[in-house]
């Protein structure tokens, strides 16, 4: 079977490497172009373009896939399966009817739930308990193709958007691996999404990275961890920007304040009131400075108990 693999970040890596290890041919590896990247702008490859070449596996980069003589391309590699896993870009429907098996998607949700651009980030800040991976059937609207196989991967108090990452990165190249046998001998037909159950997931944007102090503790722990370890979530105090990597809820302190005050500062955690219930900051990363712990971050500042957290960005405007 010849196919065309289409990923770009860290999460498409497992399921390239499992396909590379089958009997099947992989034509082409298209991923997103270098982009600049880091303080220095430097030109960087994207991860499954690194392991493509590893692997000795030809790449593409297209800058946009939909361009005419970006399919001519790939129309002349006549592939019978294009695999897609976080590409990065919307398909044409000329590409989509391009193999005779078809286009087949590795998506980090448990479909309808969480279609789009950030599912693993969108389950955890609204807290949910499980999620999984699937592998469905393109089509030419957003994550609504027929489900062709899922796991469920649950999703625990500890897990962050990083090591749900790693979790659902190498369940889909597992069950990559389970389905591609039964799409190839044409037995799995697919299951239609129900609409009714569909939920999106956007892209991330500033507003989702500001916690607004006024929400329930257990709204911001979430937001915390559903951005660890990228963007990160962030909060600001006399017109200092800092970033919150790690924070859990404080059901035992009994002080009370205003959403955003500090109530107390130990070397173990930064507890700050929120709308209902209190969050003990754990780990915390200073404008210009590295990621450290609370007890670290005191040796360099000052921070007392009555000190205020703006609730948020509408507070500061």
């Amino acid at each position: 079977m010849r196919i065309i693999f289409m990923g770009t970040p860290d999460f498409a890596v497992p399921s390239l490497k499992t396909l590379a290890e089958s009997p099947h041919e992989i034509v082409t590896v298209v991923t997103q172009p270098d982009r600049p990247k880091g303080r220095g702008r430097t030109l960087t490859p994207p991860p499954v373009k690194i392991a493509a070449q590893d692997l000795k596996i030809p790449v593409f980069q297209p800058e946009k896939v939909r361009a005419e003589d970006a399919l001519d391309k790939l129309a002349a590699l006549k592939p019978d399966l294009l695999i897609t896993a976080a590409y990065g870009q919307i398909l044409p429907k000329r590409l989509l009817d391009l193999p005779s098996l078809g286009c087949i998607n590795v998506h980090a949700s448990l479909l309808p739930r969480w279609r789009g651009g950030a599912p693993i980030h969108r389950a955890i800040i609204e807290g949910d308990k499980e999620t999984g991976v699937t592998i469905m059937r393109m089509v030419e609207a957003l994550d609504a193709g027929d489900i062709l196989s899922q796991v469920t991967v649950p999703i625990t108090e500890e897990d962050t958007a990083g090591t749900l990452h790693d979790k659902l990165a190498e369940a889909g190249a597992k069950l990559l691996s389970e389905t591609l046998p039964h799409i190839l001998s044409g037995d799995v037909q697919g299951t239609p999404q129900d609409e009714r159950l569909a939920t999106y997931a956007p892209n991330l944007t500033r507003e989702d990275e500001q916690i607004d102090w006024t929400k329930p503790a257990r709204q911001i722990v979430n937001q915390i961890r559903g951005l660890n370890p990228w963007p990160v979530a962030f909060t600001t105090s006399e017109d200092k920007i800092f970033k919150i990597w790690k924070a859990r809820i404080d059901d035992e302190y009994s002080v009370q304040d205003e959403p955003g005050t500090v109530l107390s500062v130990t070397n173990d955690a930064i507890r700050v009131q929120a709308g209902k219930g209190i969050v003990a900051i754990q780990e915390i990363q200073p404008a210009g400075k590295k990621r450290m712990s609370v007890e670290a971050f005191l040796r360099g500042k000052q921070m007392a108990p009555g000190s205020r957290f703006l609730v948020s960005i509408s507070e500061g405007m």
